[in-house]
């Protein structure tokens, strides 16, 4: 099994950027698909993007489509989440999740999809 582990979370003020990494630690993170999912104060969690286990296809939410994007480094057992042009929007804790598939093109949108959860990093975007 792998475990996620986030970092790069912090404060920025909007219209600013931030990169957010997680290591997946335990297994080999290319058996995986990816993706990330945030959790604003007071609300439910969310999809944000997704990568496929071969790297070919990404995802996003409406959201954050044209500002964040996802990529993977499998040789490094790592994805990341570059955010640009940030929002107060955007605020919430962001979460890694890894999720096992066959189809190496898939992208997985849903919470039920994954398997294996980090434990989060803090996203404060201001005014």
């Amino acid at each position: 099994q792998v475990q996620p582990v986030e970092s790069g979370g912090g404060s920025v003020q909007a219209g600013g950027s931030l990169r957010l990494s997680c290591a997946a630690s335990g297994s080999t993170s290319s058996n995986y698909v990816l993706g990330w999912f945030r959790q604003p104060p007071g609300k439910e969690r969310e999809f944000v993007a997704a990568i496929s286990k071969n790297d070919l296809n990404t995802a996003y939410s409406d959201s954050v489509k044209g500002r964040f994007t996802i990529s993977r480094d499998n040789a490094k057992n790592t994805v990341y989440l570059q955010m640009n042009s940030l929002k107060p929007d955007d605020t919430a804790n962001y979460y890694c999740a890894a999720g096992t598939r066959d189809n190496s093109y898939y992208t997985a949108r849903y919470g039920y999809e994954y398997t294996y959860w980090g434990q989060g990093t803090q996203v404060t975007v201001s005014s």
